[in-house]
């Protein structure tokens, strides 16, 4: 694939840094905005990027067809929604975007101009996720599912000072949900599918959720996740059946090797990933999935995307956490 990148920060460096694992990829673009135009030339010049912008509707006119959009929340569905309208295949990174009626915009506008629309999420591709998929049914039947991802955040100590940050801020679709906790939601609906109800208890603070425990009830067995940016404890992600348990101790959407126990006091340690960094697997993955115009793969991706997205929504709407980009559709 071509591929124009929209963004300069941590994410977009991140995954420059893995650009030469993809083979079948050419880095034709990046584009920022003004205030990080001096980046944006940097890192062009870095990584041979022949094109740089700072206005996104001439970045659009750019010789590529796939964008890769790791700009702040707030900005997904609009830069995806304007991509896609331009003819352009997207990649946008988690979350998705700010609600589910977004979600469903883009959807349809993907489907019905037949182009690749995609969530960076480097949890559903990496090969212990899903060997801990394969071996569920080792467990017996579910009891208990918890996932942990409680990380402090150097952004909270400017927060608490009165210096809100987008991870934050509101006004950018900020929040421990729509970070966090977001690879939490991609790990359980990615193994059980859609939960019969959905609850949220955020901390609250200056009308962000700055940590909280989301609810998932599957009906046979209930599931807790914890996103925390304002505390931290050990990560864990727990899954409990009557046969056994699978304990991972690394973040959902780094998966790295897992343990799994028998109810006989067997236990087996298991760790399948092939690179070292978690963005590979993805990106090799949309480079074929794009590359060779394998549509119903993308479709299946995009049908997992909009149910998360329709999860942090209605835990959102419980909680009464409202984004300005609700207003807008």
């Amino acid at each position: 694939m071509k591929l124009g990148i929209v963004g300069t920060g941590m994410i977009v460096m991140d995954f420059l840094s893995i650009t030469p694992h993809l083979k079948d990829t050419q880095l034709m673009a990046i584009s920022g905005t003004k205030n990080s135009e001096a980046k944006v030339q940097e890192l062009a010049e870095q990584y041979h990027i022949p094109a740089c912008y700072t206005n996104y509707e001439e970045f659009l006119k750019g010789d590529f067809d796939t964008v890769y959009i790791g700009a702040p929340n707030h900005l997904h569905f609009q830069f995806s929604k304007e991509a896609l309208e331009a003819g352009k295949h997207v990649i946008v990174e988690k979350p998705f975007v700010s609600n589910y009626k977004e979600a469903l915009v883009l959807s349809e506008l993907a489907k019905e101009k037949q182009l690749f629309l995609l969530e960076a999420i480097t949890t559903c591709y990496l090969p212990n996720y899903k060997k801990v998929k394969e071996l569920l049914p080792t467990l017996g039947d579910i009891k208990i599912v918890q996932c942990n991802y409680s990380q402090y955040s150097r952004r909270y100590d400017e927060f608490k000072k009165g210096n809100v940050l987008p991870a934050f801020n509101p006004e950018f679709s900020g929040g421990a949900l729509m970070d966090i906790n977001s690879y939490n939601i991609h790990y359980v609906a990615g193994l059980f599918g859609r939960p019969k109800e959905v609850a949220y208890y955020p901390n609250m603070e200056r009308g962000i959720d700055t940590s909280g425990i989301l609810i998932l009830d599957y009906g046979t067995f209930q599931c807790t996740l914890v996103g925390a940016k304002d505390c931290k404890a050990p990560i864990a992600n727990n899954i409990q059946g009557d046969k056994g348990c699978i304990h991972q101790n690394t973040p959902a959407n780094v998966c790295k090797g897992f343990e799994i126990f028998g109810n006989d006091g067997t236990s087996t340690l298991i760790n399948e990933n092939d690179y070292e960094h978690r963005m590979v697997n993805e990106f090799l993955e949309f480079e074929a999935m794009i590359n060779g115009n394998n549509m119903e793969k993308c479709n299946e991706m995009l049908k997992h995307s909009l149910l998360v997205s329709e999860i942090q929504t209605i835990a959102r709407e419980k909680a009464g956490i409202v984004f300005p980009a609700d207003e807008k559709i």
